[in-house]
């Protein structure tokens, strides 16, 4: 079976025929998927998603595109809703997102930390965002001792000796479409040099399609393709990266 550790069903993309969709992961042979809030908003819609659907978890938090607009009533209403939904396994995305600019890096940074010591308060794993910000992720991380309750770097595009250090501390890399990316190369040695029992799927979808569906709305249904590229960069066999990455997953969210 896939697990889907990284997906946004709720988002708009979806409206025309998610139920539909959502219908035929299973037949496809997909077990699971990871619903990830990306707002205040997306907290509330990604959780009640994942209560009508039975294979669905969903997270809660808000992606540093979105902290703006956080405060700390939501903070509390993030606590609240893990507290009264078990299939909220995981707070995120949350991390740095520099790829535009820093005029906003001090807010960044104040709500990253303060959901990362929510994680902990909460006991949940974290889903961690970070472009253009790789070494203050990790540094920030280390600093806030989130080793301790574990996550993932979601669609982990840092270098291959950082990667080895997220593994030390027991995080996982979320491995998506830009595995089959040509010009894909990071990620491609990081395929190679990090331990399969670290790494997990993911789609990012609706974004991140695979080639040859690269522009168009991703889903579940590609990870196949992300597989096959980790068999053909790993020498590995496909059987043996989906059930790996299938336990690596339950094990990161605690979905026993």
């Amino acid at each position: 079976m896939i697990f889907d550790t990284h997906a946004h069903y709720e988002d708009a993309a979806f409206d025309s025929d998610r139920e539909e969709l959502l219908r035929r992961l299973p037949a496809a042979g997909i077990g699971a998927v990871m619903d990830v809030a990306s707002s205040a908003e997306t907290s509330r819609s990604a959780v009640r998603l994942a209560e009508t659907v039975p294979y669905m978890a969903a997270s809660v938090g808000a992606h540093p595109d979105s902290v703006g607009e956080l405060s700390e009533q939501d903070m509390q209403e993030f606590a609240a809703i893990a507290r009264s939904h078990p299939k909220v396994r995981a707070v995120g995305e949350i991390g740095l997102d520099y790829h535009w600019g820093r005029e906003n890096a001090d807010l960044q940074r104040r709500w990253f930390r303060r959901q990362l010591r929510l994680a902990r308060e909460l006991g949940l794993p974290v889903i961690i965002h970070s472009r253009d910000a790789s070494q203050e992720t990790f540094d920030i991380l280390r600093e806030e001792k989130a080793e301790e309750n574990g996550g993932v770097i979601h669609c982990y595009s840092g270098s291959a000796e950082l990667a080895a250090e997220y593994v030390r501390r027991g995080f996982c890399l979320g491995i998506g479409g830009v595995v089959t990316f040509k010009n894909a190369k990071t990620i491609k040695e990081v395929v190679r040099r990090i331990p399969l029992t670290s790494l997990v799927l993911e789609t990012d979808c609706p974004y991140m399609a695979p080639v040859p569906h690269r522009g168009e709305r991703n889903s579940s249904l590609n990870l196949p393709l992300v597989i096959q590229a980790i068999a053909d960069l790993t020498g590995k066999d496909p059987g043996e990266i989906e059930e790996t990455t299938w336990n690596n997953a339950r094990r990161l969210y605690r979905i026993h």
